[in-house]
């Protein structure tokens, strides 16, 4: 996937290995460059970069938690805004690899401005992750509410 302005982004993992698999392979992102302690991932057309900080343990990544819409959503977190098919198939494919939500797939702002279904989980640092898709997306992607 191409856009016009692609965002770089890196963050830090606790196992460049583990991070291939969870990224490249279960997610599906193509690698680009890389070394031991680093590697480059294509998150649906931007860079996005994983930096081996060995120093970090099982979900050490501590996030703080904000309402919204009933739910506590993690900060910080990072993720793509999809296409509404893209976003289904990938909430699909998280459910049938069970993977564990922090906020199972549902619509938020249902009916009203903004309307979007989203998801939270976390990669295997402990990163959290989200990924939405807007009813319209070209009109709600940065509209005010």
């Amino acid at each position: 996937m191409a856009v016009s302005d692609p965002f770089h982004l890196a963050v830090q993992v606790r196992d460049i290995d583990e991070a291939r698999r969870f990224y490249g392979d279960f997610l599906g992102c193509p690698e680009g460059r890389s070394s031991e302690s680093w590697v480059d991932f294509d998150l649906f057309g931007h860079q996005f970069v994983c930096h081996l900080n060995p120093a970090l343990k099982d979900n050490a990544v501590a996030s703080h938690k904000n309402p919204v819409d009933g739910h506590g959503v993690p900060v910080p977190h990072f993720g793509v805004v999809l296409e509404m098919p893209a976003w289904q198939a990938l909430a699909d494919k998280l459910r049938a690899h069970d993977v564990t939500f922090e906020i199972e797939p549902y619509v938020r702002f249902k009916g009203e401005p903004g309307e979007q279904a989203t998801m939270f989980f976390y990669d295997p640092s402990g990163n959290a992750l989200e990924f939405k898709a807007f009813k319209d997306r070209e009109t709600q992607l940065f509209k005010k509410t």
